[in-house]
This record gives C-alpha cells, sequence and structure tokens, in this order.
C-alpha cells in the first residue's frame, strides 16, 4: 500500500491517480492511524519550507514517519519540498528540517543565471540520471521532468546523488539514502516519465 502523507500541501490527488491509474494499492494518509498499513510512503511538498515543516508537526504523523522510515526503514519519496524537508535545514527559512539526509538546502545563486533565466526554476529540464537502477529503471534516453523552484537540496555526500540537473549551475535532482529517496522535479506533472519513476518506486525495497 503506497501512503500518500497529505498534511495540506503538495497536490497529493494527483500522485493517487496515478497509482490507481497504475493497479497499484494507495490511500491518502491524514493521521498517524491512515500511516499502519502502508508499505511506501510519499511525501510531497509545495510552498516555504517553515510552513511545510510546521504543517507536518501539526499533523500528528511526523513521529511515526520517523518510526517507520529511521528504524522499520519502510521505503520513502519526498518530492519537491518534500525532498527539501528530508536535509538537515533550509536557507528559505529557521526551522530544523526531518535531518532523514546529510544535506542542507540552498538557494540559487541568481549570479550564475544567464540572462533570459531567472527565478524560480520553472519549466521542463533534463535529468542526468547517475544510476539507472531504482527510480531511473526503463525510463529510456534523456528523461525529463517539471521543475519549480527557487531552493535546492546540496548533498554532503554525492555517493547519495541519484541525477543531476543543471539550472545556471548542476544541482542534485534526485537522492537515495537507502530506503530514503527524493526528487525535485515534479513526477505527477512529468507525463509517462514521471509515471514511470512513480511505478518504480513502488517497486522499491527498504
Amino acid at each position: 500500500m503506497i501512503a500518500i502523507i497529505d498534511y495540506g500541501l503538495g497536490n497529493v490527488c494527483a500522485f493517487a491517480n496515478i497509482y490507481r491509474r497504475l493497479g497499484i494499492p494507495v490511500t491518502l494518509a491524514r493521521s498517524a492511524a491512515d500511516l499502519r498499513d502502508a508499505s511506501h510512503l510519499v511525501l510531497p511538498g509545495v510552498g516555504a519550507f517553515d510552513w511545510a515543516m510546521k504543517r507536518l508537526d501539526d499533523s500528528g504523523m511526523r513521529g511515526v514517519l520517523d518510526e517507520m522510515v529511521l528504524h522499520q526503514r519502510r521505503p520513502v519519496l519526498g518530492v519537491c519540498v518534500g525532498m527539501q524537508m528530508m536535509g538537515k535545514s533550509s536557507e528559505e527559512g529557521k526551522a530544523a528540517g526531518l535531518g532523514w539526509i546529510a544535506a542542507k538546502v540552498r538557494r540559487f545563486s541568481e549570479v550564475h543565471l544567464q540572462s533570459m533565466t531567472h527565478l524560480p526554476h520553472m519549466g521542463w529540464n533534463d535529468v542526468e540520471a547517475v544510476r539507472t537502477e531504482s527510480l531511473f529503471a526503463e525510463l529510456g534516453n534523456d528523461p525529463r521532468f517539471y521543475f519549480l523552484h527557487s531552493y535546492y537540496v546540496d548533498s554532503e555526500d554525492d555517493d547519495q546523488v541519484l541525477a543531476w540537473s543543471d539550472y545556471g549551475q548542476r544541482f542534485a535532482c534526485a537522492i537515495q539514502r537507502e530506503n530514503i529517496l527524493g526528487v525535485q522535479f515534479h513526477p505527477e506533472k512529468s507525463h509517462s516519465w514521471g509515471v514511470q519513476l512513480l511505478k518504480n518506486f513502488a517497486g522499491c525495497e527498504g
């Protein structure tokens, strides 16, 4: 059972609809009790970092998520701000992150952006997968995904980077540390590439 963590942020219905079309059991989790039967977790997120962390804290699910992810080792996929929340902190705010991965969230340097580009990084971009197993299996050549963000995850360990992209600078757009995975882009908005990636996540083991 895939549990989409519904704490009031992110297009949770889009994820659920994709999994339903794939014939994969899915539920929207709005409380700790809703997480009980989940084998896999999806943590979406949009908006400001501190607000997202507060919403998750207020949901009553954070403690259970820590237990499931860190101790029970159930696979979790963070998406956009959901991926950023997995790190230690963010330049966007003052709140501490979940601390699930060795990373900090930083703002893109506008000095390095070309004159015709600006923040946020919005639209389709190429993704260079480091490893083509796990999330990036069967995506074919030159997969492209939809991005919308001004901050990126600065990984402290390149070994946990699954894929890179470029927007004035090279940045990690997908990470994996054991059962903990994250993507900066929006698979739910990325057509067949995103559908395949979400299907791949459903097959990930803890």
